[in-house]
């Protein structure tokens, strides 16, 4: 009996769908591309997505993807929209019609009422000869050269290549809408990503006790200060009680580092002037963000004059959650 080696068997699959991509993206028409995007960014209504057996599992997940990243997506099963379900579809809808072969009768069965209505009709086909590509406003071409099967039979590179040609649709829509973290969080409000929009800075940042001191103070008694508090930072005010800078930690470092006698050297002129800061209504998730890309662990939170209400610290963060 032959040894089968299914990890070549697994190699040539990947390998096979990989090119795949990589041939759409040399195919793809810049004309037809952005009349899909114009098409569905100017939608007053949905996109409605459709297609049957394996297409129809692919067209779930696009209008799912389209759906949180801020286009209004639903998904239309072709066998049930003759039976009733059609009557989701209005006149300012945009249909994605899915077929490999443009000839799924299910899918052709829907098209009367599409062009009675004059939708406009975005074909993922790999047919543009097809009843479904011929009917068709706009045309993506998602063929490929040979499915990833070793029969040839089951969807597998054509599939995958329809999904990404669905995830590059949505992408592109969602830079030309300016979509941003925060309205992504708005449509994940359950779960991890959620958290960052569940929660505020003010729910998390530490009010009480802060450490804050003037800026003609001693650096070596504020020192003393950011030990105490164990924040690893001080909150440096002016003569106002305005928040014109902090010390941290590494800032002790370098002036430890850059001065030989810091007997008497001011806190003005070792903290770090005008820091980041944070209001107290902003999403804990956008606090976080500000924290990673500048490689910090707290942020001073302050009211609109500049006066510090708290300090949100990055361990408080991701005790809750946000992430």
């Amino acid at each position: 009996m032959k040894t089968l080696n299914l990890t070549d068997t697994a190699k040539n699959v990947l390998n096979i769908e990989a090119q795949s991509i990589l041939r759409l993206k040399d195919n793809l028409s810049d004309k037809e591309l952005n009349k899909a995007i114009d098409a569905i960014f100017n939608c007053k209504g949905r996109v409605i997505v459709t297609g049957m057996g394996k297409s129809g599992h692919i067209g779930k997940k696009i209008a799912a993807t389209f759906s949180s990243t801020g286009t209004p997506s639903y998904f239309l099963h072709p066998a049930e929209s003759t039976h009733g379900d059609s009557g989701i579809i209005t006149k300012e809808d945009v249909i994605i019609a899915i077929s490999n072969s443009g000839e799924s009768q299910e899918l052709l069965n829907l098209l009367p009422l599409l062009k009675r209505f004059g939708l406009t009709i975005i074909a993922m086909s790999g047919n543009p000869n097809s009843t479904l590509g011929k009917a068709s406003d706009i045309f993506l071409d998602v063929s490929v050269e040979k499915e990833a099967c070793p029969l040839g039979k089951a969807p597998t590179a054509s599939t995958t290549v329809t999904l990404a040609m669905g995830d590059a649709l949505a992408m592109c829509l969602l830079e030309k809408r300016g979509f941003t973290e925060e309205d992504f969080l708005i449509f994940h409000p359950s779960g991890a990503l959620g958290k960052g929009f569940t929660y505020k800075v003010e729910d998390l940042m530490r009010k009480e006790n802060l450490p804050i001191e003037n800026e003609n103070k001693l650096f070596t008694d504020v020192i003393e200060t950011i030990s105490e508090h164990k924040l690893g930072l001080a909150l440096i005010v002016d003569e106002k009680g305005l928040l014109s800078g902090i010390l941290t930690d590494g800032d002790i470092r370098r002036n430890l580092i850059k001065y030989k006698n810091i007997s008497n050297l001011k806190v003005t002129d070792a903290m770090t002037k005008s820091p980041k800061t944070v209001k107290a209504e902003s999403y804990a998730a956008s606090a976080l963000h500000l924290m990673e890309k500048y490689s910090i662990t707290a942020l001073p939170i302050t009211d609109e004059n500049g006066k510090p209400l708290g300090i949100v610290h990055i361990h408080d963060l991701l005790k809750a959650g946000v992430v």
